[in-house]
């Protein structure tokens, strides 16, 4: 069983025209758990920023260029990153060009290794808070597509449920009057009203969701033994990865029970096994792997995790989507409500637990699910 993958590191960009100095920051600073690299002019540092930082040390006076240029261009390509000036002569005016430019501190060169550290420390609490404050505001946007999903479904179930009955059931009608005729016949006419019949039956589907998301079910938490539940959704979905040649593989660890609703839960993993084998080429790799994690919190008293990894080596979701995927209504398809994976995020909450989307060590999407264990 593979273990579960480390945080990446912080990323910090040494910008400096004194290559000795540099190596030489580079070099604490890795040692310290940060990635940095070096660039030796504004022209280097923009195009080394293009592939993001977090934290970027920049001296004020580089050949092509001034520093405080520079910061609020380098903010630019990294919005959450936060700039740091270093100069060779701390003054006042020093100070304020380091502030107008957007910078979160600056350093007098040499300084000393603790005062780097705490330094880039202090800004790295500035990048997770601009994490934190986007976050929340997503939760905000999302929290509003919740109320007005809410409205509307109250207002229109009915008005759209009725129609959708009553066509359904003169549909069933129009089609035994069909199969009483002769055979030859009835082929030219079935066809579309086989088409017909499935589109009801979609839009159907797409209310439910929508009920089903509006209006959630009470909540009664109940043991739940994750290995056995995990087995019989991959058997259930066992023929339709069979019809597609797809190898549906499981490594399933002997894990503590989770406190929560089944029937749920299997909604919850189903969607991520069908949408695994949508993702993936016929003859392609869906991975489902089941292990103990450590505490969400981090704290060693904290209730421990049951973590359930879904592998796939489709094309993966894309980075820019990752944050989006579990909004309302945000889809990739051609076809569908957009809430299939907003029900599944809301499902998960309930439990306690959490999602996550990264790349896939096969190449396409991993959604990792971690739910408490039962104490």
């Amino acid at each position: 069983m593979k273990s579960a993958p480390k945080p990446k590191p912080a990323r910090i960009l040494v910008v400096d025209d004194n290559a000795g100095l540099v190596d030489n920051l580079c070099e604490i600073l890795d040692g310290a758990g940060y990635r940095a690299r070096g660039a030796g002019s504004c022209r280097e540092a923009l195009e080394s920023a293009r592939d993001g930082f977090d934290v970027a040390l920049v001296d004020l006076r580089l050949p092509d260029g001034d520093g405080t240029a520079l910061a609020p261009q380098l903010k630019d390509l990294s919005p959450d990153g936060e700039v740091v000036l270093l100069t060779g002569f701390a003054t006042l005016e020093s100070a304020v060009a380091a502030v107008r430019a957007g910078a979160c501190a600056y350093l007098v060169k040499p300084c000393a290794t603790q005062e780097l550290l705490v330094t880039v420390e202090q800004a790295m609490r500035q990048v997770r808070l601009h994490v934190e404050k986007r976050d929340l505001s997503r939760r905000a946007q999302m929290a509003e597509k919740l109320a007005a999903v809410g409205t509307m479904t109250a207002g229109l179930s009915h008005e759209i449920r009725n129609p959708l009955n009553a066509a359904a059931l003169q549909l069933s009608v129009l089609e035994r009057r069909v199969q009483r005729l002769e055979k030859s016949a009835q082929g030219a006419l079935l066809e579309p009203l086989t088409l017909v019949r499935d589109e009801i039956r979609r839009l159907d589907h797409i209310l439910e969701d929508f009920l089903q998301f509006a209006r959630p079910r009470e909540f009664v938490a109940k043991p739940v033994e994750v290995g056995v539940l995990v087995n019989r959704v991959l058997d259930l979905l066992g023929a339709q990865a069979e019809r597609r040649a797809v190898r549906l593989e499981r490594d399933l660890e002997t894990v503590a029970a989770v406190a929560g609703d089944e029937e749920r839960l299997r909604q919850v993993l189903v969607n991520f096994g069908l949408n695994a084998l949508e993702a993936v080429k016929d003859g392609g790799l869906v991975r489902v792997s089941c292990r103990e994690a450590p505490p969400a919190s981090g704290r060693p008293d904290g209730p421990r995790q049951v973590a359930i990894v879904i592998d796939d080596d489709g094309p993966g979701v894309p980075a820019e989507s990752r944050d989006r995927i579990f909004e309302p209504f945000f889809t990739t398809k051609a076809k569908g409500s957009g809430l299939g994976l907003s029900i599944v995020h809301a499902i998960v909450t309930q439990h306690g637990g959490t999602i996550t989307v990264s790349e896939s060590p096969e190449g396409g999407a991993r959604f990792t699910l971690e739910l408490p264990q039962t104490r």
